[in-house]
């Protein structure tokens, strides 16, 4: 067992999962406060390391590629405050960062974890229902709908056509992107089969973000949504092999009926062929090559 306990917040570490609690210090941001503990299994991770500081260093946890809805939704892309995975740590209590973090290496290299990419979702995403109200709007999500409400700075051409509602079963994608010097962020649901949407302040199934507070917590509906989505990288169905056919078309009955050599030998090749690909087995094969051979 390792923990440290910071102003920023606490993380345990029991061998299996790193169990995260955000602190109450000012400096914990409403993203890391609204999403609250994180339990983080070991599989999930792929490294760990400790950033001394002059004043206060950084534990910093890396996780898998594809493994946490809400890194896969902002890519990178959350401030610092906002970062659940980040932890100040105080000069005074750096010998115990660095202890946590060999004590998690340790972990990972026993059970051999692997630091790659994930083609699924180890996390299951924040809590819902969840409501955020940001930037025009208000998104919604109970677990399986998708409720956009509008405000008083809503442009006419996107709240002229009321609320907005759809299931997570109708889309194809959610992203979220911040804003960025002078160009608005948003959140952003494209419905299957949509044409290409406009931008954000006029799009109905989008929530225009203006760089305030809580644009951040919109990200936690996109995590909500996005893990009860297909994993992008999740492997396509196989294609699903073609039914044996019934030995009766394999080989039709050749009784009282007139066949010459060529149609037999014909039929013989398409066997054949029906057996190297696996439609038909060994058993099977052989017993519709005896049918064809006594038509001979």
């Amino acid at each position: 067992m390792a923990e440290i306990i910071q102003k920023d917040g606490t993380w345990t570490f029991d061998g299996d999962a790193v169990r995260i609690v955000p602190g109450r210090d000012k400096g914990v941001g409403l993203l890391r406060q609204q999403l609250g503990e994180v339990l983080v299994p070991l599989r999930a991770i792929a490294g760990i390391s400790y950033e001394p500081g002059r004043k206060s260093g950084r534990l910093r946890l890396r996780l898998r590629d594809g493994a946490d809805p809400l890194l896969q939704v902002t890519g990178g892309r959350l401030p610092e405050s906002s970062d659940p995975y980040r932890l100040t740590v105080e000069a005074d209590r750096a010998g115990v960062a660095e202890y946590f973090v060999d004590e998690v290496r340790n972990a990972l290299l026993l059970d051999g974890v692997d630091p790659g990419p994930s083609d699924a979702y180890l996390l299951p995403g924040p809590a819902v229902p969840i409501t955020v109200g940001a930037g025009d709007g208000t998104a919604a999500f109970d677990g399986d709908r998708v409720v956009l409400e509008w405000n008083w700075t809503t442009e006419d051409a996107k709240s002229s056509g009321g609320p907005r509602e759809f299931r997570v079963g109708d889309l194809r994608t959610v992203e979220w992107a911040p804003s960025k010097g002078l160009e608005n962020g948003w959140l952003r649901f494209t419905l299957t089969g949509a044409p290409s949407a406009p931008a954000p302040k006029y799009d109905p199934c989008a929530v225009e973000l203006f760089g305030f507070k809580k644009d951040p917590l919109m990200a936690l509906v996109a995590a909500a949504v996005a893990v009860r989505m297909p994993h992008p990288a999740a492997p396509a169905p196989a294609a699903e092999a073609p039914a044996a056919l019934p030995l009766a078309d394999a080989a039709p009955a050749l009784a009282g009926e007139p066949a010459d050599h060529d149609t037999l030998l014909r039929r013989l090749r398409e066997l054949g062929e029906l057996h190297r690909s696996g439609v038909l087995t060994a058993e099977e094969f052989s017993a519709a090559k005896a049918a064809i051979l006594g038509g001979f």
